[in-house]
């Protein structure tokens, strides 16, 4: 089984550097809208039979126009939302972020008990949650068909490091995801494994802007 894991494209909360994880979420930016289009032309050629989207607007609006593309509808799983920021949601200062990103990253290296101040999740809650969808997405589309999971980047490097046996948590702690960036995973609910890891965002240099790609693609430091 093949799936793609695709990071949301730019909103004006990645521009500030803030930890926005709450629902709604802030809306995709102009360049994120245009990265989001531009998804179309890097994924148009797959055999797409399924896209998943979270319950934040901006994982639904960069999967619009690939959606309209395939003439698909969406399915909506709130479980592959962002790791909740807790009490520091709409923080953006340096130590805010790395408390967040240290704490995602940190579970696959056997903190799984730790949390985000204030959170209700723990490491196990959120990969779990994500595991849902990845079995879900799997079991779904016959051979030589791909899923596509639209979500966000700090839930994506935290699930990648626990559950695909050739990465580990020092590559996701520095080696991040850019808006629209995306991961490529093949095998089953028993043994995933990264094919391509696209740090920058699958539209191109063009579209790359690493000073706004917010929080969530913070490296450990």
């Amino acid at each position: 089984m093949r799936l793609i894991l695709v990071r949301h494209g730019q909103t004006s909360s990645n521009v500030g550097q803030h930890l926005d994880t709450a629902a709604p979420g802030a809306d995709l930016t102009d360049l994120g809208r245009e990265q989001a289009e531009a998804l179309v032309d890097a994924l148009g050629r797959e055999s797409v039979r399924r896209i998943f989207v979270s319950d934040l607007v901006r994982t639904q609006q960069t999967a619009a126009p690939l959606a309209e593309h395939f003439g698909l509808e969406p399915t909506v799983r709130a479980s592959l939302r962002e790791i909740s920021a807790g009490d520091l949601e709409m923080a953006n200062d340096e130590e805010s972020i790395q408390t967040y990103v240290r704490t995602a990253v940190g579970w696959s290296a056997g903190d799984w008990n730790a949390r985000v101040p204030g959170s209700e999740e723990n490491g196990h809650d959120v990969i779990r949650r994500f595991d849902a969808v990845v079995s879900e997405a799997a079991h779904g589309p016959g051979d030589g068909e791909v899923a596509i999971l639209v979500s966000h980047g700090a839930i994506i490097r935290a699930w990648t490091a626990a559950r695909c046996e050739n990465v580990d948590v020092d590559f996701v702690a520095h080696n991040a995801l850019s808006n629209t960036g995306a991961v490529v995973i093949e095998g089953s609910d028993e043994r995933w494994v990264v094919t391509h890891w696209q740090e920058q965002a699958l539209g191109g240099a063009p579209l790359e802007d690493p000073a706004t790609d917010g929080a969530a693609a913070d490296p450990v430091r």
